[in-house]
């Protein structure tokens, strides 16, 4: 009977997590990464708040990674009328391979495009 009880709670359905809401905060600084889509071990990272930028079509992530030359970021971004979810992942850039990288933490900030001005919209993370 455990056994059986054990093996429905192994097959059960996992529900995707929900996207969150970041605070907003005033544009910040921090180290400017360069979006790249080449990475290689992508995983989902935190985005820890987000800022308007400059211009309306775009908005500004910020996140915790190591130094940009050993560390990548790629960022996509699902809009709706209301929202604007966005999928930060880190890796590493393909020409790091290979090269030594200190251990450090840096604040990161990553200008994601947008299709439509943010507006009102509300952001939130995939992760």
């Amino acid at each position: 009977m455990l056994a059986a009880l054990f093996a429905m709670v192994l097959c059960a359905p996992v529900a995707a997590a929900e996207p969150i809401a970041p605070p907003e905060v005033p544009p910040e600084g921090g180290v400017v990464f360069t979006d790249n889509p080449a990475l290689l071990d992508p995983h989902p990272m935190h985005i820890e708040s987000w800022s308007r930028a400059a211009q309306d079509d775009a908005v500004l992530v910020h996140f915790t990674s190591g130094p940009p030359e050993c560390t990548g970021v790629h960022a996509t971004a699902q809009e709706t009328p209301s929202t604007v979810t966005v999928d930060l992942r880190g890796g590493t850039p393909p020409e790091a391979i290979g090269r030594a990288c200190i251990m450090i933490a840096l604040r990161g900030t990553l200008e994601v495009p947008l299709q439509a001005p943010l507006g009102d919209r509300q952001v939130l993370s995939a992760h």
